[in-house]
C-alpha cells in the first residue's frame, strides 16, 4: 500500500513559490567556496553591483529574467590552481544548484578571477 493516496496531488496544489534574490546569491556563493582551488569571493565591482541590485551580495551578481538565472561570480584562487578548471568547476557547479535545488534555469554563468592567495 502506497502512503501517498493522491500522487497528483503535489502537481495540483494551488499556490507558488517565490525564491528571494539574496537566497540565489547565497546558494551561488556558497557553490562556488566549496570547489577546491576557490580560496574565497573578491568584492564585486561597485558599477556592476549597483547594475544587478537587489541580487548582488558579495562575490556575487545575479540577474533572474523569465525562470533564467545569469550570474557573475568574483572569486579568488588558490596559488597553484588550474585557473580554467577552476572556473569550470564553479560553472558546473552553480549551475547544478540552480537547477537541481532552485528548479531554475541556469543561463549564463560567468567567473571573474580576480586575484590569486599565496601563502606568506
Amino acid at each position: 500500500m502506497s502512503e501517498n493516496t493522491n500522487p497528483t496531488a503535489e502537481a495540483t496544489t494551488p499556490g507558488t513559490t517565490t525564491v528571494s534574490p539574496e537566497v540565489l546569491v547565497e546558494i551561488a556563493r556558497l557553490e562556488a567556496l566549496k570547489v577546491p582551488g576557490v580560496y574565497g569571493m573578491a568584492p564585486t565591482p561597485s558599477g556592476v553591483s549597483r547594475l544587478f541590485r537587489p541580487g548582488a551580495g558579495e562575490g556575487v551578481c545575479l540577474r533572474v529574467e523569465d525562470n533564467v538565472v545569469d550570474v557573475d561570480l568574483y572569486i579568488i584562487v588558490e596559488n597553484g590552481v588550474n585557473l580554467r578548471r577552476v572556473s569550470r568547476e564553479v560553472q558546473k557547479a552553480i549551475a547544478r544548484a540552480i537547477s537541481e535545488m532552485v528548479g531554475m534555469v541556469p543561463g549564463r554563468i560567468n567567473v571573474h578571477i580576480e586575484d590569486i592567495h599565496f601563502e606568506r
